[in-house]
């Protein structure tokens, strides 16, 4: 049966053909004959209790261009669509919380949403991973230097800084107590103690990569390590990392068992695990990547798994 399927992201002509998950979703979609649409989030509007988009019917394809609009636009119901792609990329700033609003309006009796709204809203990237203290370092959340201070002591002498609302390896530090920089380094991530960060102890086991494993439904898909280049602490790619193959692990396996049941009851469905050695760092639930690197290092075909998902979620709501 063909679907309607909506894809809620960055601009189409920003898409990066080899790089983008988004995009492959789109493409497997398409290529079972269902009809996919985008639309941003500025696209999203409610009349009283009923949620809109305004969206575009459309192509994609490994050419370039890389895509096709079929129509000019038009105006629907979020019921219209058979389920809805919340994959807008970080950061989860006001516009981004405001439309997962709009999208709690979306009748699920007749809609399903990839991620669950609510639960998007509740899982900072960085904050959700505390809900599971069996699988993380050991972790501060402060706006306070001195506790900052006393806990890169504890830790024995490095930790890693971040952002509570960073991305992409944004505004991450690896600090040390020797550091004659250090103050000035905690005050202007903490921006003189008027916002929140984390700390974490530092993981030597870093250098042999920042393991992304794909989870979907609680399951673990499959992953890549990303190497830092030998002068960076940061794995990310668009920072030089490397992808390299990555096997799931037992203790991969241990972590999801112990997300699973959190996951589920946040509906979120497709999440991205950041794991370094043995210990979960991040959850990424807003537009989690990986899929084509996985792909290609794995000779597999992801995305296959993620819209057979979807399907079965979709033909359930029509049972």
């Amino acid at each position: 049966m063909a679907y309607k399927f909506a894809f809620i992201m960055d601009p189409l002509e920003k898409v990066l053909v080899d790089k983008d998950t988004t995009f492959v979703f789109m493409l497997e979609a398409l290529g079972r004959g269902h009809e996919i649409y985008f639309l941003g989030l500025r696209d999203l509007y409610a009349r009283g209790p009923q949620a809109f988009a305004h969206a575009y019917r459309c192509e994609v394809m490994r050419a370039n261009p890389h895509f096709r609009l079929l129509d000019a636009g038009a105006d629907y119901p979020l019921e219209n669509f058979d389920a809805v792609f919340m994959r807008k990329d970080p950061p989860a700033d006001a516009p981004y919380l405001y439309a997962t609003m709009l999208l709690s309006l979306a009748d699920t009796r007749r809609t399903f949403v990839l991620n669950k709204p609510s639960g998007l809203r509740e899982a900072n990237e960085k904050l959700y991973a505390l809900n599971f203290p069996d699988a993380i370092p050991p972790t501060l959340v402060t706006y306070e230097v001195p506790l900052l201070k006393k806990f890169l002591h504890e830790q024995g002498g490095e930790m890693i800084v971040k952002p509570l609302d960073g991305h992409g390896g944004a505004g991450v530090f690896l600090v040390g107590e020797k550091d004659r920089n250090l103050g000035a380094i905690l005050e202007s991530v903490t921006h003189f103690e008027t916002q929140p960060i984390m700390a974490q102890r530092y993981l030597a086991e870093i250098r042999g990569g920042d393991k992304r494993l794909i989870v979907l439904g609680g399951e673990p898909l499959g992953g890549t390590l990303r190497v830092p280049r030998d002068d960076e602490h940061r794995g990310n790619i668009h920072v030089g990392g490397t992808c390299v193959q990555a096997p799931i692990t037992a203790r991969d396996r241990a972590i999801c068992r112990m997300l699973k049941p959190r996951l589920e009851r946040d509906g979120l469905y497709f999440v991205g695990l950041d794991i370094i050695g043995d210990y979960l760092t991040e959850v990424n639930v807003t537009s989690p990547t990986g899929v084509q690197e996985i792909d290609r290092l794995d000779n597999t075909k992801l995305e296959a798994k993620v819209i057979d998902f979807v399907e079965s979620r979709v033909a359930s709501l029509m049972r």
